[in-house]
């Protein structure tokens, strides 16, 4: 039975502009604003990283302080370490981020360590986020696929989304990180994990690689997950992931899940024009197929 009302946790502001190479301040802050205004609730706006790995994130403090914050929209930030968390805290985060791997040669390579040794890593960060009542999400890459390792057995997403909900993440965002997925290993993998980690615990974070995202969702939505990220205009991909680019666009999420009757909350024309707004600002297109078919 497919949900009546769906989540999107949009991630374009983040996930999505973190590899492109020119993007001013004030062009993210009016995405960001136009996110907030299209009726999105939950928008991942910063990256606390160290701007040595991701430069393109060095003026997250920056946006975070300075974007008109709309009432009851979520402005969450991705914090790895203690000192990322200290800086999303100054910047007015109301949630952080975590990201761990299911792939032991995938965490070797995105963050030089073990997933074990990230686990370990990650407990500081959860501890003094919850003296703060900052909540705090989880992230784990790889779900359907490593493009070391090839296929991920789903016993140890589950293991390590177990984990990290038994950390204190308040709900954990499955990441097929190369768009492997297709629709029935897809449901089998949330159908394993909903084992460990109740399935209203669980979002989902399917790239369109192989441009399988929307199928892929299509069939986990019936095992009871209902909140799903997504970026506009299909921004962004995976830095450490060979060949994984483009996220799955918000916009095409949006449109599908309409047309399956399911309640978001987001005007879809007003998605599209921010999306059109940051292609722009880029010096492309967008990549959603709905924003270019609606004519935005």
């Amino acid at each position: 039975m497919l949900p009546n009302k769906v989540s999107i946790f949009e991630v374009g502001a983040r996930d999505g502009l973190q590899n492109e190479k020119r993007v001013s301040t004030q062009d993210k802050i009016s995405l960001i604003e136009s996110l907030a205004d299209a009726g999105i609730k939950r928008i991942e706006a910063a990256s606390f990283v160290s701007p040595k790995w991701v430069p393109q994130m060095a003026d997250s403090g920056d946006v975070l302080k300075n974007i008109k914050r709309n009432s009851g929209v979520t402005y969450s930030a991705l914090t790895p370490n203690l000192k990322g968390l200290e800086l999303a805290l100054d910047a007015g985060a109301d949630e952080v981020a975590i990201f761990g791997a299911a792939s032991q040669s995938f965490s070797q390579r995105n963050i030089n360590c073990s997933i074990e040794e990230s686990i370990e890593r990650f407990i500081p960060v959860v501890e003094r986020a919850q003296a703060e009542n900052i909540p705090v999400r989880g992230y784990v890459s790889c779900v359907l696929g490593c493009p070391y390792e090839g296929d991920i057995a789903s016993g140890e997403v589950a293991r390590v989304s177990e984990i990290l909900y038994e950390m204190g993440c308040y709900e954990i965002s499955l990441g097929d990180t190369i768009g492997v997925g297709t629709p029935h290993n897809a449901r089998k993998m949330v159908e394993a994990v909903s084992r460990k980690v109740p399935v209203d615990k669980l979002a989902l974070h399917f790239h369109d690689t192989y441009g399988q995202a929307l199928a892929n969702i299509l069939a986990c939505l019936e095992t009871g997950v209902s909140v799903i990220d997504s970026s506009v205009a299909g921004l962004g991909g995976c830095p450490y992931a060979k060949g994984a680019s483009g996220n799955l666009a918000t916009e095409d999420l949006v449109y599908m899940l309409h047309g399956l009757g399911i309640d978001t909350g987001i005007d879809l024309h007003l998605l599209a024009a921010a999306g059109d707004a940051i292609s722009h600002a880029l010096g492309r297109a967008t990549g959603s197929k709905v924003a270019r078919a609606i004519g935005i």
